[in-house]
């Protein structure tokens, strides 16, 4: 741990300055920094932007530090047991920003150069819904930006990744145990044995069909999936959705043992090394998704060593949630922030700006989770002054909130400025055709 020095307060103004800025979903053909208030101030805050962004006074983990204590405490008033703590990687691709010279190659076949973001987000673990981003480190030719350290760091593999960031999370002081959730790419037998060492450490991970003890027997995970499903041990336990549509979450599980040898996976190092280790016993808990003719569309293989006080239904319902991360990284792309398009040239300024709209997405998250009386219409208000076409029914959504928002600091800060009158004489003349001649 390192003691982390707050912001200057002259700082501290023009991040929450560029947060607001952020409250907004961008378009791909403006995606620059926003000015709140009058089209006067828009040179002045870009200006102020390019300056904050590139400042090497405003560290990433001061930044960081900001979401970290945001999140606990809002996972105090939204979780009952646990904190989840979702991990997953995410590409950067700017194929045609030649300016961005630390770009560093991708396992993207088509976007040979970019970024790769690497992200904590603390979710609920009452209704899934996301609280705050933790950590984040984004790897660039330069090495890694990383909200961990005070330094531009050397890159690990992705894996390896995995153990420190857990360790700076669990040292943050939240208010409950810790679960972390990720998908297949950390289904790794070594380490499993590794996280297991840790003291309290808690884990859900989706796998492969890989082989593992049960009743005695080495089997693979689709055959024991096929005894459960004989022995009718699956029982229906929700309604999902799955793509769009309606379906149903049925659940089984499984004592089981690893006994085989891990396999380190360290790309461009050529390392394979078998990694020989103790029998590791674990909870092979196996969701299906099935629609309402009981066919099934997915099946998850979960490993997981949270104890027996946890079902195996809530097991299968964490991982549900794990999508939460999915659609963070949405908003900060396509459906929000437009990160592929921005225009600042090095991973530094982008990792720097990632924490800004990353706070911005902490504020619609908490709207969208409040249960203030008048929440509901906030959020109603909020979605019909962004202008987003909505599925039926569907009375908000995160895009859309962050736009709305937009509009309304944009109304505020208008009404702040100008009277009533003044504002109808401009739409007089900027709308004639509308409002009539200015009085």
């Amino acid at each position: 741990m390192y003691d982390i020095i707050p912001l200057e307060p002259r700082l501290q103004r023009r991040c929450a300055k560029l947060v607001e800025s952020h409250l907004q979903a961008m378009q791909s053909v403006a995606s620059g920094i926003h000015a709140v208030g009058s089209a006067a101030e828009a040179f002045a805050c870009t200006q102020g932007a390019y300056r904050f962004l590139n400042n090497d006074r405003v560290g990433l983990s001061q930044l960081a530090q900001q979401a970290i204590d945001l999140g606990r405490q809002e996972a105090s008033q939204a979780c009952d047991q646990y904190v989840l703590v979702v991990h997953d990687w995410s590409q950067l691709m700017y194929p045609e920003h030649t300016s961005k010279q630390d770009r560093t190659a991708l396992s993207s076949r088509k976007v040979p150069e970019g970024y790769e973001l690497q992200t904590a987000l603390l979710v609920s673990d009452r209704g899934g819904s996301p609280l705050a981003p933790v950590v984040m480190s984004l790897r660039a030719a330069d090495g890694v930006h990383c909200s961990r350290t005070t330094y531009v760091r050397k890159p690990l593999s992705p894996l390896d990744e995995l153990d420190p960031t857990m360790t700076f999370v669990e040292q943050q002081n939240l208010p409950l145990p810790l679960v972390h959730i990720i998908d297949a790419e950390a289904d790794s037998v070594a380490h499993y044995r590794e996280w297991s060492t840790r003291s309290g450490r808690l884990f859900v991970v989706r796998a492969d069909d890989r082989y593992a003890d049960f009743s005695g027997k080495e089997r693979k995970f689709s055959a024991i999936h096929q005894e459960l499903r004989e022995q009718d041990a699956f029982r229906q336990t929700r309604e999902v959705r799955y793509h769009g549509r309606r379906a149903q979450q049925w659940v089984g599980e499984a004592p089981i043992t690893l006994t085989r040898d891990g396999q380190r996976n360290r790309p461009n190092s050529n390392d394979r090394q078998r990694v020989p280790g103790p029998p590791l016993p674990l909870r092979l808990v196996i969701t299906e998704v099935r629609d309402d003719s009981g066919q099934r569309l997915a099946v998850w293989y979960l490993l997981t060593n949270v104890g027996e006080e946890v079902d195996a239904a809530t097991i299968a319902l964490w991982y549900y949630w794990r999508w939460q991360i999915e659609k963070y990284f949405k908003l900060l792309k396509s459906a929000g922030a437009n990160v592929e398009m921005w225009q600042q040239d090095t991973a530094g300024a982008i990792a720097r700006r990632l924490w800004i709209a990353s706070l911005a997405c902490t504020t619609v998250w908490q709207l969208a989770r409040s249960t203030h009386p008048q929440a509901d219409e906030a959020r109603r208000f909020l979605a019909s002054l962004s202008g987003r076409q909505m599925k039926r029914k569907t009375p908000f959504t995160m895009p859309a909130m962050l736009a709305g928002m937009w509009v309304l600091l944009a109304m505020l800060d208008a009404l702040e400025n100008y009277t009533v009158d003044q504002l109808r004489n401009f739409a007089a003349v900027a709308l004639p055709y509308r409002t009539g001649p200015p009085k």
